[in-house]
């Protein structure tokens, strides 16, 4: 565990800076079954199973991962979060599919997958397919502040899901940060994102507790808008987005970060002298 006196390295998040792009929400335009709340940052499906279908609001800058938490379960259904891009404008749709897969993809320029730890992973011609196939996981991913994906650089701390506050949450933090929890779990968060090619085309990241899956698929029409797609299905009931900071950390990030080094677990923060607002933004952020 760091202590106090351990540096907040500034010259990195400098290095990283980059143009902040638009908060993520949902589109006003969703499955049936869908209900966004006034934030528009929490999608949840009422009821049944399917037309749980949600669309990014605004198109994905390159780099930009839309990344959700998982935040409520339902037992008794077979199947789980999908999740992708779409460079069909979904406000022009005559209606939404019952499901991403295999509906909304058929309509064509729809790329979705089923979120597991063993995606479509696609090769590149220069590289032998046992290669695309191994994990990914960088080996300092306890320790490298980054997740560097192909030309984006994007700060790993908010894209690994995190336990409830408790006394032993600190034990449990180490499960997701490790990624060994199913990639469903309650509180995983799941991120996608696309990364432009030279040709035009890009290649489309789907990211799970702060780990990189690797390319699930090619020659995306990198000029073509694309939105988020995602599906909430299934056993995956609720899911909230979470928003990253690609240009430098704010001061309540930089806060939360140091007070987080400097404590056993996240119940400890209780007992320090601070406005509460900043408490809890370090307890359940």
């Amino acid at each position: 565990m760091a202590a106090v006196s351990d540096p907040v390295d500034l010259g990195a998040a400098w290095r990283s800076a980059r143009p902040e792009p638009c908060p993520t929400r949902f589109h006003q335009v969703h499955g049936a079954n869908i209900r966004v709340d006034l934030s528009g940052t929490r999608a949840t499906r009422v009821e049944s199973f399917a037309h749980g279908v949600c669309f990014s609001r605004e198109p994905l800058a390159p780099g930009q991962v839309f990344l959700v938490e998982i935040e409520e379960k339902e037992l008794g259904w077979c199947g789980h979060l999908r999740l992708g891009l779409t460079a069909l404008d979904p406000a022009t749709l005559a209606s939404v599919p019952e499901f991403s897969l295999p509906d909304l993809v058929s309509l064509g320029h729809t790329w979705v997958f089923a979120i597991t730890r063993h995606h479509n992973r696609v090769p590149r011609e220069d590289r032998p397919e046992a290669e695309a196939l191994a994990p990914s996981r960088p080996p300092a991913l306890l320790v490298e502040p980054y997740l560097c994906i192909e030309q984006f650089r994007i700060p790993r701390d908010r894209l690994v899901g995190r336990s409830r506050p408790g006394l032993y949450s600190h034990l449990l933090d180490q499960l997701y940060e490790l990624n060994v929890l199913p990639p469903t779990a309650r509180r995983s968060r799941v991120g996608v994102l696309f990364c432009p090619r030279p040709d035009g085309t890009a290649d489309m990241h789907i990211i799970i507790n702060g780990e990189d899956m690797g390319p699930s698929a090619r020659g995306l029409p990198a000029a073509q808008p694309l939105y988020a797609v995602v599906d909430v299905f299934a056993s995956t009931k609720s899911v909230r987005l979470v928003q990253l900071e690609y240009g430098l950390p704010s001061l309540q990030t930089l806060c939360r970060l140091v007070i987080q080094r400097s404590v056993v677990h996240r119940l400890a923060i209780d007992g320090l002298h601070l406005p509460k607002g900043l408490k809890d933004f370090c307890k359940y952020e």
